[in-house]
């Protein structure tokens, strides 16, 4: 890697060329980055420390890493491909912009990972000219060396899925020995060796490894080498193009020559070139001793005293890293323009029945008309438009292609399916990690490339775990986005338990950077919608997945709340996290608190209605997002842990619980996990009864669902009973 590294940053990036670095060259990437003058020296000890340098690049922890983080293996690889698929988009819609190129640095075990080849076989990533992936074959990975590991095949891979395929395999001295008398027979001895029987002439002595080279050869071979001395034939025989700057160089030339299609280039390399453990099967966490560091240090002219200088700024050497830094210098972001992203795209609606899904799918049709928002909105799904209901979407603003193709009539069908530069919907195949990989990249668009963009994904919620790592990742790299999870829950009843989400609450809850929502009603979609565009540029703002459902509800009860609250009231309170949906009568009947979220809110009012007959008073309390009502819980000590001062205020699951209904029992109803709300007892302090869906679902109607994960109506009124009674 520090050849690979070397001869990209000293003779062939500059300008807007963005990089991903594999995740354990982050060393090299440091070292670079301080002898061009973008590092303080002080970073260069701080490696793995509280303050320091990552373990692994980070766009968000380093302090001088602004491309692209790695270190979970493989999604460093494609990041920068997604990231030439956004540049040609905003070029696209907004005009050209600097010339970029799009470099991944990568290990060959990481082509193991499933994502890259999703990623390679997509067809938004296709006919990218300014992409190339190097590949840093030393033929490790971290336990072994890779048997057979058939570079052949891996080139055939990219070949096929039409890509230019490059190599810097051999380096000059033995480029000169091929066209020499005899050179072929030494380049067939080569090819034909195992990586286990050519890693192991690292490792050994000059003499040795020159018969164990020759054991067996053509006796041609014998002739072709006799002139070399043992050390000049070792020297000759593990001369790899990897390790070659010239080499490296015209590898990388030769890709940008391909302006219509991605490249990679396979460079041959040795793990631990240079030192004393190369080729060592178990180099990955080999150590040298102090005697090897000293003899290595020595060998390049160091000492202790002068091993972390600069080169003399007047030097040539210094001379060089004194314009790559200026050239390659990534400035620190300018802050995100603000778009007028409406509060709501339209009068709530508390009459009829409508699904969050629907009520998604019309609010961003309705966003295509708004000025300045309407243009910078880019959606995307994994081949699941139609059934996520972007169709409105699509006919409003199109399909993107970065070329102008014939629709085949599709421009006059109900779905007006027809691909041009202008689209503004980019339709993946049926890769959940690809869909995060893309809308991660498409949520740096405006520090990637200077272009703010409001990206909406739409997937099928169960299969947002598909595409888990992705989405992690891009919340990491600190990237903006919205993408909706639908249908949820076991609530899509006939399609069975494969396609029945039961977690992603959960997984909503708990990662950082993202804000989970649950709407129950079209106006709440509404709101948390535009809220969630509008947090994209916001400083301070964070991503949002909206879990949504197909199963129509009635807004009567939603009405009943607007009449009595106000719509800018109703509107800050599901902004906020939630709001009380049904308020139970003020008496001396013993009472219960039943919280809900989204589509099981017909339930819970059934259930409050059921147990007024039984003597009960209920009050149901509709969380719009369990995230937001958990973090102002617990914000309200947090403060209080780290700082000793409380909170000024009661959290907003305290302000719709009063003191006097505190002592109430709870009930929490949730088409998920039963866990998901299982905190609100505890925040209020009282006991809890906790239904959700504990077990794998299957095909039946939403009855039988209900009924058979125990969220039904009845199972909340007897939850509520037992919890009365005190069992």
């Amino acid at each position: 890697m520090v050849s690979i590294m070397t001869a990209l940053w000293f003779g062939h990036i500059d300008g807007e060329d963005k990089v991903a670095i594999k995740p354990h060259a982050s060393p090299v990437y440091h070292a670079i980055k301080y002898l061009t003058g973008e590092l303080d020296r002080s970073y260069l000890t701080t490696l793995r420390q509280k303050g320091g340098l990552q373990a692994y690049p980070s766009r968000t922890k380093d302090p001088d890493v602004s491309d692209f983080s790695t270190g979970s293996v493989g999604l460093g690889a494609v990041a920068p491909l997604f990231s030439a698929v956004v540049r040609r988009y905003a070029d696209a819609h907004f005009g050209p912009s600097d010339p970029a190129r799009f470099i991944a640095t990568v290990g060959d075990a990481e082509l193991d990972e499933g994502n890259v080849w999703e990623a390679i076989a997509d067809p938004v990533t296709q006919e990218l000219g300014n992409f190339t992936m190097v590949v840093d074959l030393n033929r490790q990975s971290l336990d072994r060396v890779i048997p057979d590991i058939a570079a052949i095949r891996l080139e055939r891979f990219f070949a096929d899925a039409g890509w230019h395929v490059a190599h810097a395999k051999y380096g000059t001295k033995l480029q000169r020995a091929f066209a020499e008398p005899g050179g072929e027979v030494i380049r067939a001895r080569i090819d034909e060796m195992s990586n286990e029987a050519y890693q192991s002439l690292f490792a050994m002595e000059p003499g040795p490894g020159r018969d164990k080279f020759l054991a067996g050869a053509d006796p041609a071979l014998v002739d072709a080498t006799a002139h070399l001395d043992d050390d000049a034939f070792k020297s000759l025989v593990t001369d790899l193009g990897g390790h070659d700057l010239r080499v490296l160089r015209e590898s990388f030339k030769e890709c940008d020559a391909e302006a219509n299609r991605p490249s990679v280039v396979f460079a041959y390399t040795i793990k631990g070139w240079g030192l004393p453990m190369a080729g060592d099967p178990l180099n990955h966490a080999a150590l040298m001793t102090p005697e090897q560091i000293d003899a290595f240090r020595n060998a390049v002219g160091l000492t202790e005293e002068t091993e972390f200088d600069r080169f003399a700024p007047d030097s040539a050497a210094g001379q060089v890293c004194n314009a790559v830094g200026g050239s390659i210098n990534n400035p620190d972001p300018i802050p995100r323009p603000i778009p007028a992203v409406p509060t709501f795209t339209a009068p709530p609606q508390g009459r009829g029945s409508a699904s969050t899904q629907e009520a998604f799918g019309r609010t961003l049709a309705r966003l295509a008309d708004v000025d300045d928002v309407g243009d910078l909105i880019v959606t995307t799904a994994p081949d699941v438009s139609i059934s996520t209901n972007l169709g409105g979407w699509i006919n409003k603003r199109g399909v993107f292609s970065h070329t102008t193709r014939d629709d085949h009539g599709g421009a006059d069908r109900l779905l007006k399916w027809a691909p041009s530069p202008l689209g503004q919907h980019l339709e993946l195949g049926i890769s959940e990690m690809n869909l995060f990989m893309l809308l991660g990249q498409l949520g740096v668009s405006h520090d990637h490339h200077g272009r703010h963009l409001l990206p909406v994904g739409a997937v099928y919620d169960p299969f947002v775990l598909r595409g888990l790592d992705a989405l992690i990742y891009g919340l990491y790299n600190g990237a903006r986005f919205v993408v909706a999870g639908t249908p949820s829950g076991v609530t899509l009843a006939p399609e069975g338990g494969a396609h029945q989400s039961t977690i992603t609450p959960s997984v909503g809850a708990e990662l950082p950077g993202l804000t989970y929502v649950e709407p129950a009603y079209g106006a709440e979609v509404d709101w948390l919608l535009c809220d969630a565009l509008n947090q994209l540029s916001q400083p301070e703002g964070e991503a949002t997945y909206l879990r949504l459902s197909t199963r129509p509800v009635d807004h009567a009860p939603f009405q009943a709340v607007l009449d009595r609250l106000g719509e800018d009231e109703l509107r800050s309170m599901v902004l906020r996290g939630g709001y009380r949906l049904h308020e139970g009568p003020v008496s001396t009947r013993p009472g219960v608190t039943i919280v809900t979220t989204g589509v099981m809110a017909p339930e819970a009012l059934a259930a409050a209605a059921e147990l007024d007959t039984e003597g009960v008073d209920a009050t149901v309390v509709h969380l719009t997002s369990p995230d937001r009502a958990y973090r102002s819980w617990r914000q309200t000590f947090s403060s209080a842990v780290t700082s000793g001062s409380l909170a000024a205020e009661p959290s907003h699951l305290h302000q719709l619980v009063p003191t006097e209904e505190r002592s109430r029992p709870i009930v929490s109803v949730h088409d998920a996990a039963s866990h998901a709300l299982a905190w609100v007892g505890s925040a209020l302090g009282t006991r809890q009864l906790t239904l959700g869906v504990d077990r794998f679902g299957e095909s039946g109607t939403i009855d039988d669902l209900h009924h058979l994960t125990g969220i039904s109506t009845g199972n909340i009124v007897n939850a509520a009973l037992i919890a009365l009674d005190g069992a």
